[in-house]
């Protein structure tokens, strides 16, 4: 093993604003603790909420590190005490509640995944937050069950195009929504039967038509706002919603009537804040259940582009412009 330096170059946020808040910073390498371990950064992936940090409007959690980046793909460089599954020099993926933007980041040890076979480490860095979110709230907070209807919204970002690999994968029905003729071409060659530009046509009454007016059982989005009220449209009777983000606003007008009539469940839950056993349990299910997927390459990580680590401020621009299909990555 080679030798960890003192120091390490990072991307520090300067103050809330746009991309060009983003700038390499030296910065000490952080100490794994017990049941931790220190991974040498090879990719980062980016996400909505490394923007809304940026922005001023998602802190990081107490006690937390400033640098942005929630995703990460490397090798063990150090194990703190109490790690019984790492070694240096392994290859693990891991879910992390910051300091990804850095040549050295700390996970606890059971919120990594061993990288799975024929993946680079831009694809493996962009695993854990989508597939982890993907899981928990369209799978266990959802209940989606073979036969049954997903309508994800978002369907060509990097949550969307999970979902919609894992409905399929699972043997479910998938209505996806996209803002583009190109993004919905996009969600049909990964499986989704039905793709709707939310620009021109109208989710509800569309996902009402491809169900014979029954409804999607499970509906997962991100926008809120009027999406809401909408959302409850489009259910089916038992239906569930699953919210895990706001693009829009987290406020709405809703005739609450829709969740009696349809005995509708709405409920909802963010990945960074959670326990570190609360998402060992995600990262478990997902090693069970989804990594033999990944393996056999039945499902993979749809890569929109990698950027250089130093250019952390051209991928979030491209991440706000909405162009991208799937992940946007940070390569070192």
């Amino acid at each position: 093993m080679t030798s960890i330096p003192a120091t390490m170059t990072a991307i520090g946020i300067t103050s809330a604003g746009g991309p060009e808040t983003l700038v390499p910073q030296e910065r000490p390498v952080p100490q794994p603790g017990a049941g931790e371990i220190l991974v040498k950064v090879i990719a980062a992936g980016v996400n909505r909420p490394d923007v809304a940090q940026r922005m001023g409007v998602y802190p990081p959690p107490p006690g937390v590190t400033d640098i942005p980046g929630l995703e990460v793909a490397g090798v063990v460089a150090a194990c703190g005490p109490e790690v019984a599954r790492w070694k240096g020099g392994d290859e693990v993926t891991a879910l992390v509640s910051g300091g990804g933007y850095a040549q050295y980041c700390v996970a606890h040890e059971t919120h990594a995944l061993p990288v799975p076979g024929g993946l680079t480490a831009a694809e493996a860095a962009a695993i854990p937050e989508t597939f982890f979110t993907v899981w928990h709230n369209v799978f266990e907070r959802g209940g989606l069950k073979s036969g049954e209807t997903l309508l994800v919204h978002g369907g060509s970002s990097g949550i969307g195009t999970v979902a919609i690999q894992l409905a399929k994968a699972f043997g479910a029905r998938v209505i996806a929504t996209a803002g583009s003729a190109a993004k919905c071409d996009a969600c049909r060659g990964l499986g989704a039967d039905l793709a709707i530009n939310y620009k021109t046509e109208d989710f509800v009454a569309l996902t009402k038509s491809a169900t014979a007016g029954a409804g999607a059982h499970v509906i997962l989005d991100m926008v809120g706002g009027d999406y809401i009220e909408r959302n409850y449209e489009a259910a089916a009777v038992e239906g569930r919603i699953v919210q895990i983000a706001f693009q829009g606003s987290p406020r709405a007008t809703v005739d609450f009537r829709r969740i009696m009539l349809k005995r509708l469940h709405h409920t909802g839950s963010t990945l960074r804040s959670r326990s570190v056993p609360d998402k060992a349990a995600i990262a478990q299910a997902v090693e069970r259940s989804v990594w033999p997927l990944i393996v056999a390459g039945k499902v993979r990580p749809v890569m929109d582009k990698v950027f250089p680590f130093r250019q952390a401020a051209d991928a979030h621009a491209r991440m706000e412009s909405s162009v991208h299909i799937g992940k946007i990555v940070l390569g070192m």
